[in-house]
């Protein structure tokens, strides 16, 4: 079997793009709807805040869309620290 960069290069080339990203999904991952799920509770406890400012809500309904939204900014925050810490580990392997 002769292997030479010619070859290689071609092989190479013609495998790229099995690697790349296919732009025709969407995103359905789970991270994904986890991400929309945090963005849509965001919008919902800001929708409701404002609403209670203007008179259109009841304080209950504001207290609970307020603790929901604690509730995934604090979720959010303890992902997001250890992503850094398992990113730091990985770091510190040695090579």
């Amino acid at each position: 079997m002769d292997i030479n960069a010619v070859n290689a290069a071609r092989n190479y080339t013609s495998a790229r793009p099995l690697t790349a990203p296919d732009p025709t999904t969407q995103g359905d991952g789970a991270f994904t709807q986890m991400a929309q799920d945090f963005l849509a509770t965001m919008q919902r406890g800001e929708a409701t805040a404002n609403a209670a400012m203007t008179g259109g809500a009841d304080p209950h309904s504001l207290v609970q869309a307020l603790a929901q939204t604690e509730l995934a900014i604090e979720t959010a925050v303890t992902v997001r620290n250890k992503v850094v810490e398992a990113y730091q580990e990985i770091l510190r392997m040695p090579v």
